[in-house]
């Protein structure tokens, strides 16, 4: 587990300019989405990388909006309704994780800022942006039976992977994670 890999081994890189779906240098008003839908006859898109952005900066019960969202996304992408038992398992993972991500940046970080959801047909990738200057980790020794501490633990044992962005000379930083597709 890596928290400082930003991308997972393989193929993978930079997400190409725009790929937020937003057009380069604009931003989505507050609390708006972005990013590619499913298409106009109600399928869920099957094919290629997808992604959504929320932002989240000033807004109220970004918890539940964030979670939301995301739930609006998995049905647009055919991750729900679920067929199996572990598709629903997937299904619910990736709100857990959304909610944990979207919990430390308020518990610790002033807020989220936004959140940005990417999938292709292996993996689904959860950006949270804030901007906090702390570094997440899970706390060790981790004791289950204390209350509190546990967002990251959780992170840590749902996700492929998951670690930290930094922007040289912009305050904040990006928490990511990802999590497998459902077979």
């Amino acid at each position: 587990m890596s928290t400082t890999r930003p991308y997972s081994p393989g193929d993978r890189g930079p997400e190409p300019s725009g790929a937020s779906g937003a057009s380069e240098g604009e931003a989505p008003a507050l609390g708006a989405a972005t990013g590619a839908a499913a298409p106009s006859d109600g399928t869920p898109q099957a094919r290629g990388r997808q992604f959504r952005r929320l932002r989240l900066e000033g807004e109220s019960g970004v918890v539940p909006l964030a979670r939301d969202f995301t739930r609006q996304a998995l049905y647009a992408w055919g991750w729900l309704p679920a067929d199996t038992a572990d598709q629903r398992a997937a299904a619910e993972d990736v709100l857990l994780v959304v909610s944990e991500l979207v919990t430390n940046a308020c518990l610790h970080a002033e807020g989220p800022d936004e959140l940005r959801l990417t999938c292709d047909n292996k993996v689904i990738r959860l950006e949270v942006s804030d901007r906090g200057t702390g570094q997440p980790a899970p706390r060790t020794p981790h004791r289950a039976g204390r209350p509190g501490g546990h967002g990251m633990f959780i992170v840590q044992r749902l996700c492929l992977d998951w670690g930290v962005l930094r922007a040289p000379g912009t305050p904040g930083k990006t928490v990511w994670a990802e999590l497998g597709a459902p077979a």
